[in-house]
C-alpha cells in the first residue's frame, strides 16, 4: 500500500479530531517551491472544548503546529522535506508578520510532529533526536534540537492507554491491532467514538476494493476489521430504527391525520415493543386509550 491511501485516510481522521481545537488546514500549500504540508493547525485563541480528550495529540496541539503522517517508518531524505517544509511555512508567517507589522516569536513559529510507525536508532541517532528528560512527555516522542522545533512520535513505542489511543490507531501491526480493539471497547456515549469508528469503516472500505492487495493491504484489512464491523452493525441497527420510526408515525398519520403535539410523545414508548405487540396496537386502540396508555 503506497502512502497516499494512508495519507488521505490519516489527514481526515485528524482534521476530525483536532476540528473542535481549532483551525484545521489540510494540504496546505507552502512556497517558495510549492510543498504541500499534511496538516496545519491552529489552535482556537478563545475558549474550546478540552483538549484532554484527545490526551497526547491534545497536548502536541496546544501550539500552532505541522503534523506529518506516515505509513512507513519515513527516510531521512523523507524527514528533511518536512523540515523544509516547517522553514518554509516559517518563513511565510515571518514576511506575512512584518507586512502587517506586527511580532513573531520564536514561541509562536509552529512545530513540526513527525508521526511515524516506529523510528530505528540509527533515524533517531542520525538528527540527534532524544526523549525530553523534563517528563513533560510520554515514552516515544523524540525532540530534536530545541530550536529546530521538531519531533518524532515513534507510535509503537507509546505506552498504552486512552491518551495515546489516537495516535495508536495510525500505527502498524499490533500496535494498530490494539488500538482498534480499544476504540471498538470505548463507552457507546463516548464523544469521538461514532465519528472515528466511521472514518476507521470507511477507510477498510477504500482498501478492500482496491485490486491486487499485497501483504501490507491484507494486514491493514484485518487490523480495521473490528471496527468496521461494530461500525457496520450500529449503522444497520439505526437504519431499523428508522424504518420502524416510519412505520409508526405513518400508521398514526392514516388512522388520526396529522401527529400533533398530542400523539408525538406517544411515538418513542412505542419503539420500544416487539414488533408482535405493537402492531395490534396501532391497529385496534383508539386515540385516547394511545395517549392514556403511552403518553406522559
Amino acid at each position: 500500500m503506497t502512502r497516499t491511501p494512508h495519507d488521505q485516510f490519516a489527514k481526515q481522521y485528524l482534521a476530525e479530531l483536532l476540528s473542535a481545537l481549532g483551525e484545521v488546514n489540510v494540504g496546505r500549500e507552502v512556497s517558495p517551491e510549492v510543498r504541500e504540508v499534511d496538516i496545519w493547525f491552529v489552535p482556537h485563541t478563545s475558549p474550546t472544548p478540552s483538549p484532554q480528550v484527545l490526551g497526547l495529540l491534545g497536548q502536541m496541539a496546544a501550539s500552532a503546529c505541522l503534523l506529518e503522517p506516515f505509513r512507513n517508518p519515513p527516510s531521512p531524505t523523507e524527514v528533511r522535506n518536512c523540515l523544509l517544509k516547517l522553514y518554509s511555512l516559517d518563513s511565510e508567517l515571518l514576511r506575512k508578520a512584518r507586512r502587517e507589522q506586527t511580532s513573531l516569536t520564536e514561541v509562536d513559529l509552529p512545530r513540526l510532529w513527525i508521526l511515524s510507525p516506529s523510528c530505528s536508532q540509527r533515524l533517531l541517532t542520525g538528527f540527534n533526536a532524544s526523549l525530553d528528560t523534563s517528563e513533560n512527555w510520554t515514552a516515544g516522542v523524540y525532540f530534536l534540537g530545541e530550536f529546530l522545533r521538531t519531533a518524532f512520535v515513534a507510535i509503537n513505542e507509546l505506552p498504552i492507554r486512552e491518551e495515546t489511543l489516537w495516535l495508536r490507531l495510525l500505527g502498524r501491526g499490533i500496535t494498530q491491532r490494539q488500538a482498534v480493539e480499544e476504540l471498538v471497547a470505548l463507552p457507546q456515549g463516548h464523544p469521538l467514538k461514532r465519528n472515528i469508528l466511521e472514518i476507521v469503516a470507511n477507510w477498510r472500505i477504500s482498501v478492500s476494493v482496491g485490486e491486487n492487495l499485497n501483504n501490507d493491504d491484507q494486514e491493514l484489512l484485518m487490523n480495521l476489521s473490528p471496527a468496521y464491523l461494530q461500525w457496520r452493525e450500529a449503522t444497520l441497527q439505526e437504519g431499523q430504527q428508522e424504518g420502524r420510526q416510519q412505520m409508526v408515525e405513518n400508521f398514526l398519520r392514516a388512522r388520526f391525520g396529522e401527529i400533533d403535539a398530542t400523539l408525538s410523545p406517544i411515538v418513542a414508548p412505542l419503539l420500544q415493543l416487539p414488533p408482535e405487540e405493537l402492531a395490534p396496537l396501532l391497529l385496534t386502540l383508539s386515540r385516547e386509550e394511545l395517549i392514556a396508555r403511552f403518553g406522559e
